[in-house]
């Protein structure tokens, strides 16, 4: 399956828990948009420390969330490599597969 057509599905899983859990879930993104504002750091680092910690800790649906907020937050390939890069220093040999998933995520979301 493509990343667009895993994303699109993610993203009904993820529909279908607000529905079940709704006051969990807006809690869960009202503390995200706590985290995610500019503060000492900006929002595109934070997304850069997310998608290391998604590599490192082999979460795809979490790649795909933080490729999309990387790619809107105007990342180029290369800075997601380098990012990717650290991911791999820190997780070693699982992080090397889970950071080409999220490089060809990248590849696919950003064309």
């Amino acid at each position: 399956m493509a990343w667009k057509e895993k994303f699109a599905d993610v993203k009904g899983q993820v529909r279908n828990l607000n529905g079940a859990i709704p006051d969990t879930t807006k809690a869960f993104s009202a503390l995200g948009a706590t985290v995610k504002g500019d503060g000492a750091l900006d929002h595109k680092t934070k997304e850069f420390v997310a998608l290391g910690i998604a590599v490192a800790s082999r979460c795809e649906p979490c790649i795909m969330f933080h490729v999309d907020a990387l790619i809107r937050a105007g990342a180029t390939r290369d800075e997601v490599g380098e990012a990717l890069g650290m991911a791999i220093q820190m997780g070693g040999g699982p992080s090397v597969m889970y950071a080409s998933k999220a490089l060809e995520c990248f590849d696919e979301l950003s064309a």
